[in-house]
Protein backbone atom coordinates (compact mmCIF):
# COMPACT_ATOMS: atom_id res chain seq x y z
CA UNK A 1 0.00 0.00 0.00
CA UNK A 2 2.76 2.15 0.66
CA UNK A 3 4.12 2.05 -2.64
CA UNK A 4 0.93 2.63 -4.39
CA UNK A 5 0.53 5.37 -2.23
CA UNK A 6 3.51 7.19 -3.04
CA UNK A 7 2.63 7.09 -6.50
CA UNK A 8 0.73 9.81 -8.30
CA UNK A 9 -1.17 7.47 -10.52
CA UNK A 10 -2.32 3.52 -10.99
CA UNK A 11 0.63 1.15 -11.07
CA UNK A 12 0.67 -2.70 -12.74
CA UNK A 13 1.85 -5.43 -11.03
CA UNK A 14 4.87 -5.75 -13.37
CA UNK A 15 5.86 -1.77 -12.30
CA UNK A 16 4.81 -2.21 -8.64
CA UNK A 17 7.38 -5.28 -8.44
CA UNK A 18 10.00 -2.75 -10.16
CA UNK A 19 9.44 -0.66 -7.42
CA UNK A 20 10.15 -3.08 -4.76
CA UNK A 21 12.90 -4.81 -6.67
CA UNK A 22 15.17 -5.21 -3.71
CA UNK A 23 12.47 -7.47 -2.15
CA UNK A 24 13.20 -10.46 -4.38
CA UNK A 25 9.28 -11.28 -4.99
CA UNK A 26 8.46 -13.22 -7.46
CA UNK A 27 5.85 -11.36 -9.81
CA UNK A 28 2.77 -14.34 -9.24
CA UNK A 29 3.32 -13.06 -5.41
CA UNK A 30 2.85 -9.10 -6.34
CA UNK A 31 -0.05 -10.33 -8.46
CA UNK A 32 -1.61 -12.14 -5.81
CA UNK A 33 -0.71 -9.61 -3.17
CA UNK A 34 -2.50 -6.94 -5.40
CA UNK A 35 -5.49 -9.26 -6.44
CA UNK A 36 -6.56 -9.81 -2.47
CA UNK A 37 -5.89 -6.25 -1.97
CA UNK A 38 -8.66 -5.86 -4.47
CA UNK A 39 -10.93 -7.85 -3.46
CA UNK A 40 -10.93 -6.93 -0.05
CA UNK A 41 -11.49 -3.04 -1.39
CA UNK A 42 -8.08 -1.49 -0.57
CA UNK A 43 -7.03 -1.38 -4.18
CA UNK A 44 -9.20 -0.51 -7.57
CA UNK A 45 -8.24 -2.15 -10.84
CA UNK A 46 -8.61 -1.15 -14.53
CA UNK A 47 -7.71 -2.75 -17.54
CA UNK A 48 -4.88 -1.21 -19.47
CA UNK A 49 -4.35 -3.75 -22.62
CA UNK A 50 -4.10 -7.04 -20.89
CA UNK A 51 -2.77 -5.98 -17.92
CA UNK A 52 -4.18 -4.39 -14.60
CA UNK A 53 -3.44 -0.83 -13.25
CA UNK A 54 -4.32 -0.83 -9.59
CA UNK A 55 -4.63 2.81 -7.43
CA UNK A 56 -5.84 2.96 -3.49
CA UNK A 57 -9.34 2.67 -2.97
CA UNK A 58 -8.82 5.54 -0.28
CA UNK A 59 -5.63 7.64 0.38
CA UNK A 60 -3.70 6.91 3.13
CA UNK A 61 -5.41 9.13 5.63
CA UNK A 62 -8.84 8.07 4.87
CA UNK A 63 -7.74 4.38 5.68
CA UNK A 64 -5.76 5.60 8.96
CA UNK A 65 -9.43 7.70 10.06
CA UNK A 66 -11.01 4.28 9.59
CA UNK A 67 -8.38 2.25 11.68
CA UNK A 68 -8.82 5.01 14.27
CA UNK A 69 -12.42 4.67 13.99
CA UNK A 70 -12.55 0.75 14.39
CA UNK A 71 -9.98 1.04 17.52
CA UNK A 72 -12.68 3.48 18.99
CA UNK A 73 -15.12 1.13 18.77
CA UNK A 74 -13.39 -1.67 20.23
CA UNK A 75 -13.30 0.23 23.62
CA UNK A 76 -16.16 -0.39 26.40
CA UNK A 77 -15.66 3.43 27.18
CA UNK A 78 -15.72 5.88 24.23
CA UNK A 79 -15.64 8.69 26.14
CA UNK A 80 -12.47 7.68 28.49
CA UNK A 81 -10.97 7.14 25.45
CA UNK A 82 -11.31 10.15 23.61
CA UNK A 83 -10.45 11.50 26.72
CA UNK A 84 -7.34 9.52 26.99
CA UNK A 85 -6.41 10.73 23.54
CA UNK A 86 -7.02 13.92 23.56
CA UNK A 87 -4.97 13.94 26.89
CA UNK A 88 -1.46 11.87 24.76
CA UNK A 89 -1.44 14.54 21.14
CA UNK A 90 0.63 17.20 21.50
CA UNK A 91 -0.12 21.39 21.58
CA UNK A 92 -0.06 21.26 17.42
CA UNK A 93 -2.01 18.35 16.90
CA UNK A 94 -4.76 19.60 19.55
CA UNK A 95 -4.94 22.51 17.96
CA UNK A 96 -5.50 20.81 14.88
CA UNK A 97 -8.39 18.82 16.69
CA UNK A 98 -9.77 22.21 18.12
CA UNK A 99 -10.10 23.70 14.70
CA UNK A 100 -11.73 20.20 13.01
CA UNK A 101 -14.44 20.00 15.90
CA UNK A 102 -14.89 23.91 15.66
CA UNK A 103 -15.47 23.74 11.68
CA UNK A 104 -17.54 20.90 12.00
CA UNK A 105 -19.68 22.85 14.73
CA UNK A 106 -20.33 25.66 12.27
CA UNK A 107 -21.27 23.49 9.32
Amino acid sequence: MDILWAEDGALTAREVGRLIADRDLAPTTVMTVLDRLTRKGFLHRTRDGRAWRYQPAESRDAYIAELMLEALGMTGDRSAALTRFAQAVSGPEADILRRALTELEEE
